[in-house]
């Protein structure tokens, strides 16, 4: 029997047929990239871990994997007073689906999905550069249209920031985004977090204004992503700078 290849059912067959092929041809593509995709998300995070480091800032995405254990020595677990609730070494193999890994923790998710501020988990990377002590903190927040984060190396006193890497999911360009950029970045290297032996804020200020050794210039145009910046470093670091405190 002749198929009549002008029919609407031959259309409306050959369309379905067409949809489900090439929609199973997707997701059979999507699924078998997700290893790479989830690796390759894991690499990132190493890289900002390490790019916030001292001499670090240009290490890549694909060589973070192989450095990581070379330079993070520790990776801890804190809960809201700054007591470790689990540690691993880098002797540990890094595992982002372990949740007693300091790596799998999403801070980011810790603030949306726990309102209890005495539940939520915090990481800490304890790292090694020449023989130097250092402390990355991740810090997460909200800037104007979405997420902002970043990570922050401390000294091994805890009270001055060393190095720091921030990044966004939708801000302006050219205002907002600008928070990834050297120039916002370099700022904060030398600032203080402490006074008297207490955690002071860092403040962002608007830029142009005179500066102290807790201030940093914000972004001008992105006033929303500066304040944002501000408030996430204040709410987490002093959790941070605790613990480094009473382990110094």
């Amino acid at each position: 029997m002749a198929v009549n290849k002008d029919s609407n059912s031959y259309t409306v067959t050959f369309a379905i047929i067409l949809v489900v092929f090439v929609g199973g041809l997707l997701a059979f593509i999507s699924e078998g990239l997700k290893p790479i995709q989830k690796e390759n998300l894991k690499k990132e995070k190493m890289q900002y871990i390490l790019n916030s480091l001292p001499g670090k800032k240009s290490v890549s995405r694909d060589d973070a994997g192989d450095l990581f254990s070379q330079f993070v020595k520790e990776r801890i677990i804190l809960n809201h007073n700054s007591e470790i609730v689990s540690q691993k070494t880098s002797k540990d193999p890094v595992d982002d689906k372990d949740s007693k890994d300091a790596f799998s923790i999403d801070l980011l998710k810790e603030y949306k999905t726990i309102s209890d501020i005495k539940k939520r988990n915090y990481p800490l990377f304890i790292c090694d550069v020449e023989g130097k002590t250092y402390y990355v903190a991740p810090v997460m927040g909200k800037g104007l249209w979405a997420a902002v984060w970043g990570y922050i190396a401390l000294d091994s006193e805890g009270n001055k920031i060393s190095g720091a890497v921030f990044d966004h999911k939708s801000e302006t360009p050219g205002l907002g985004a600008e928070i990834t950029q050297d120039f916002f970045e370099d700022q904060f290297l030398g600032k203080l977090i402490s006074e008297d032996g207490n955690y002071k804020p860092i403040e962002v200020n608007k830029p142009g204004s005179e500066l102290n050794e807790y201030q940093v210039d914000g972004i001008s145009g992105g006033t929303f992503t500066s304040v944002g910046v501000e408030e996430m470093m204040e709410r987490t670091l002093v959790v941070y700078y605790n613990y480094i405190k009473n382990r110094s």
